[in-house]
């Protein structure tokens, strides 16, 4: 029975989507899985045992939840060096001594974000190129108008002239 739940655990490590790294109070690293290593590029025997700075210049979070025993959750971290935009998740095990993070790649998320805001952003310089384009033509039609009634305006009045004129001879 107890191989049966260790062999399921294993599989549930194993087949985690998500990154997952265990270290000790030190931040030395104890355990990571497969997915993990996939998302930041390194294999797991070359990290065991070595600290997690190895990995992240910055460790100060893993620090305070154990110093002060709280969970670090919905936390939304860039990893430029991996091209990566993670949610993570950081909780300590005290009675067991360690500390576990969980990382969730998001990175299509923010990919998908960006190219929205892009699209939006050709949206709307579409949209006032095309109305300032209006505009143009609504001035030019305008200063064509004006042009035309000014000039009908004079001809109208030389023909009202001509009628005048000629009315005083009748």
């Amino acid at each position: 029975m107890l191989d049966d739940h260790h062999y399921l655990w294993k599989l549930l490590w194993d087949y985690n989507p998500s990154g997952l790294i265990v270290v000790d109070p030190d931040l030395y690293i104890k355990w990571v899985n497969p997915a993990f290593c996939a998302l930041f590029k390194v294999r797991s025997e070359h990290i065991m045992g070595q600290s997690l700075e190895v990995i992240f210049d910055e460790v100060d979070d893993f620090k305070a939840v154990w110093q002060h025993n709280t969970v670090v959750q919905g936390q939304f971290r860039e990893y430029a060096q991996y091209n990566l935009y993670l949610n993570q998740v950081i909780f300590a095990i005290v009675e067991e001594g360690l500390i576990v993070s969980v990382f969730v790649d998001i990175s299509h998320e923010l990919a998908r974000k960006q190219e929205l805001d892009k699209l939006k952003q050709e949206t709307i310089h579409s949209v006032n190129a095309v109305v300032d384009h209006q505009m143009k033509v609504v001035q030019e039609i305008a200063g064509l108008l004006g042009e035309t009634t000014a000039t009908t305006k004079v001809n109208l009045l030389k023909i009202v002239e001509i009628l005048q004129r000629d009315s005083q001879f009748l």
